[in-house]
């Protein structure tokens, strides 16, 4: 089946995944402390208060074009000087987006894991009926795009939170430092997206995003190619 067949189920999966980042975020900022996301209405499982456009985008426009998937959410305010460890503090807020992402593949990926004799019937003849592929494509897709959006997001460049979770293991100096970069992250981000679009880099990550997933997923390999 076409990938345009899976859309709405992928801007669902989206949808509820970024939320569920987000509000990660939120939660352990206000658990610290900081009170800001609660105040602006980010604490919230309203999509529309998460969604970034352009970050929803890129995840459809690179789920059509085939390869790897990605995007982003909107960042959630936070505010550092409310938390006693300021570097602690951010790290904290940083890690709980992508380990809820992951906590939400694992669920998938058991999910798959448990259903595959029941939904994989004679896969080396690939006989699967059009609706067990289309619960496979769906559940995979689930488990694609958290694993997408935790890894993605810790890439070490600012804003993404992976420079968060850096941030909180460098010595006090160099933290300082890391957050004056902060104004230039963007930047350094769009060239690398860049090199991975134009540039042997992209093949290279796609290999390996294929591999992985084969790894983790022996038993639907003949599915996924």
């Amino acid at each position: 089946m076409s990938r345009w067949n899976y859309l709405i189920p992928l801007v669902v999966i989206l949808v509820l995944s970024m939320v569920l980042h987000e509000l990660a975020h939120g939660f352990v900022a206000y658990k610290l402390g900081d009170p800001t996301a609660k105040q602006r209405g980010r604490l919230s499982l309203n999509p529309i208060h998460h969604l970034d456009p352009l970050g929803t985008a890129m995840f459809v426009i690179t789920y059509l074009a085939g390869g790897f998937i990605f995007g982003w959410a909107k960042p959630i305010p936070v505010s550092p000087y409310y938390f006693r460890n300021r570097q602690r503090g951010m790290m904290l807020v940083g890690a709980a987006g992508p380990l809820t992402n992951f906590a939400i593949a694992v669920v998938f990926w058991a999910i798959m894991t448990w259903l595959a004799p029941t939904l994989l019937v004679a896969p080396h003849m690939g006989a699967t009926s059009t609706l067990t592929n289309g619960i496979v494509q769906v559940l995979f897709l689930a488990f694609q795009v958290n694993v997408v959006l935790g890894v993605f997001n810790l890439i070490p460049i600012p804003p993404l939170d992976g420079s968060r979770i850096l941030g909180g293991i460098l010595p006090r100096d160099a933290y300082e430092a890391w957050v004056r970069v902060d104004r230039y992250g963007m930047y350094i981000l769009i060239v690398l997206l860049i090199l991975i679009a134009y540039s042997s880099l992209g093949t290279h990550i796609t290999a390996a995003y294929s591999a992985f997933f084969r790894a983790v997923l022996p038993a639907y390999s003949f599915w996924l190619g």
